[in-house]
């Protein structure tokens, strides 16, 4: 299935959540008025408790790229995970809130960049919102999407969108690999765990 086979998988899901679609480019997704979860039905959790236990989780970091039409687009992804081996799909939260979020939908690809252990200035430059993210940011094409990868990483992993699944106030984004791979000398990961960044070496 080709990218724009991709596209009409997130189009098939914004007419199941009642959201306007055209035959043209997909549109912005559902914001966090669309909830998967009533009020009534939310656990008594504190939000400061939750981002507090579920900190003690330690992930990896990554950027996830797509190319576009008006440039190129990206934001940087904690909440990433490898999803299934046959077929190959890995898949990423990304918030309904998201500005970025709608542009990668459009491109119907991505590529998820493992940010290096040297990176976390990087990073940092894609979790704002407003600027040139790419400014002064070495990267290439990645072979199939097109989408940017980002020099210096520990992994690069180029997608097509496969599926788009709601989940609370974030979306549940599967995408299906199409090329992947590692730099000739393995670079080791940039870590993040309790609100900071880590190392492997820390």
């Amino acid at each position: 299935m080709g990218h724009a086979g991709m596209a009409a998988t997130v189009v098939r899901y914004l007419r199941s959540v009642g959201s306007p679609t055209s035959a043209g480019p997909v549109e912005a997704l559902p914001r966090p008025d669309l909830r998967a979860v009533g009020d009534d039905e939310r656990a008594p959790v504190d939000p400061g408790e939750f981002r507090r236990v579920l900190g003690t989780f330690a992930s990896g970091v990554t950027v996830i790229t797509a190319a576009g039409p008006d440039g190129p687009a990206g934001f940087a992804c904690q909440s990433f995970a490898s999803l299934s081996l046959d077929p190959p799909l890995v898949a990423f939260m990304v918030a309904r809130t998201s500005t970025t979020w709608p542009r990668i939908a459009r491109a119907g690809a991505f590529c998820v960049n493992v940010l290096g252990a040297g990176q976390s200035e990087l990073c940092r430059g894609f979790a704002v919102s407003g600027a040139d993210k790419f400014a002064g940011v070495d990267h290439s094409p990645a072979p199939v999407s097109g989408a940017p990868r980002v020099e210096g990483g520990a992994a690069w992993i180029d997608c097509a969108v496969h599926a788009v699944h709601t989940g609370g106030d974030h979306l549940i984004v599967v995408g299906r690999i199409t090329a992947l791979g590692t730099p000739p000398t393995p670079v080791s990961p940039l870590l993040f765990h309790r609100g900071h960044f880590a190392t492997l070496e820390d």
